[in-house]
């Protein structure tokens, strides 16, 4: 490996951990958050630093410039921001000084729901930072306060092209970009899962893009809801957080915790939303009968025309038996099989079945058969909220599903 100019030792990455750490350590007395608990969250991630996108850092709220409101969830509101010296990069030997990325785009997350960020907290948020090994999440900088509101909010990485969520609502998405989708996802959370990382809260507003149409997918928002589902007053009785259609059966009921075969439950939803372009369960209140019907086998209505592959993928997915479902790692790698047949094989399996979904819709829009815009339900919620339901069922699969899940794994294509 090469040695560091400054101090003849072996550096990755050109960062040298030894040296960066000693004058993060240097630099501790000359800043402060207020707070003793994040001084020393913040001050463990420096030392422990092992490349420049791990850092954190107390970022005063006078170094952010256009901050405006562009999004307000359950439990959160986020600004966009202009960050005025943006992330450290490395250590300018030269000027003696901290090389930065100069002016970068922000959003700052100010948590409604808690408080102030306690030291439970924290060890939540810092699986943002472990993450970043799986290079699947948005990059986590630091946290800085709101002076008005005396809120401390995180200070995230922000995105242009916004969350999956909007993206679907606003374009007709092609099946090489859907299958893209879901290959990048199953990705992402095969190195997320590698790590021992459980996501909890997995829905289309928290995966988010650059740019949809080019670059890949990242993950947002690890395992907060683990710290705002607590019950305060019962510290015995396990809330559940989130939003209710991306639920496993098996958590909404309370009885299990939650695994990593619940994130492929949630998987399974998100699938179906991006295949069908239709919000699941949209037109009805989500509520504790859903969740009641949901845990004895709903789920959304998948068009009969859909790839029959395709179909199969997210039957395995959202198969009430935990034990069933596949991981994703076994995702990816059907996912990458179809994904390259259908784009350099047109005698493949996905690809005649691809082609004949898309015959069917074109001849429903040439006879103006296709159906109307549905409208949404004033009571389905598509943002994280407490779910306080109590004396759900075991979770069970609708009467003909496993028999359907067979017939699919082994019917040979038919015609529509």
């Amino acid at each position: 490996m090469p040695l560091y100019k400054e101090c003849n030792q072996e550096f990755n990455i050109l960062w040298c951990m030894p040296c960066n750490s000693t004058r993060f350590k240097n630099d501790f007395d000359k800043w402060t958050s207020g707070n003793e608990t994040i001084d020393k969250f913040i001050q463990n991630a420096q030392i422990n630093a092992d490349w420049h996108m791990k850092l954190l850092a107390w970022i005063p709220y006078d170094r952010f410039k256009d901050i405006k409101q562009i999004a307000k969830g359950g439990f959160s509101t986020i600004y966009y921001a202009g960050w005025i010296d943006g992330y450290i990069k490395d250590w300018d030997i030269e000027n003696q000084q901290w090389e930065r990325s100069g002016r970068f785009e922000v959003v700052l997350k100010k948590f409604d729901g808690i408080r102030d960020l306690n030291e439970d907290f924290l060890n939540e948020i810092s699986i943002h930072l472990k993450s970043k090994d799986a290079l699947s999440s948005i990059n986590f900088f630091g946290i800085t306060k709101d002076p008005k509101s005396r809120k401390y909010m995180m200070v995230l990485e922000y995105f242009k092209g916004g969350s999956l969520r909007y993206h679907l609502n606003d374009n007709n998405i092609d099946w090489k970009m859907k299958l893209a989708y879901l290959s990048d996802l199953a990705f992402n959370f095969k190195e997320i899962h590698k790590l021992g990382i459980i996501h909890q809260d997995l829905h289309p507003g928290n995966i988010l893009s650059c740019n949809f149409n080019v670059f890949g997918v990242k993950i947002s928002d690890f395992g907060l809801s683990k710290l705002i589902g607590k019950n305060v007053e019962n510290p015995q009785k396990k809330n559940i957080f989130g939003v209710l259609p991306y639920i496993a059966p098996e958590v909404l009921n309370g009885n299990d915790e939650y695994t990593k075969a619940a994130d492929v439950y949630s998987f399974a939803i998100i699938a179906y939303e991006i295949i069908t372009g239709f919000q699941p369960y949209s037109d009805v209140p989500h509520d504790e009968e859903l969740a009641l019907k949901i845990c004895n086998g709903l789920r959304p209505k998948i068009p009969f025309y859909t790839p029959k592959l395709i179909i199969r993928i997210i039957m395995r997915c959202w198969d009430a038996r935990v034990t069933h479902r596949p991981t994703f790692k076994e995702l990816k790698k059907e996912l990458d099989k179809y994904s390259n047949n259908y784009e350099w094989n047109k005698n493949s399996e996905i690809t005649i079945q691809i082609d004949k979904a898309e015959e069917f819709s074109k001849n429903q829009e040439a006879a103006n058969t296709t159906p109307l815009n549905y409208k949404t339900h004033p009571q389905a919620i598509y943002t994280s909220r407490l779910l306080n339901f109590s004396d759900l069922p075991k979770p069970k699969n609708e009467e003909n599903f496993e028999k359907e899940l067979e017939k699919l794994s082994h019917d040979d294509i038919d015609e529509f």
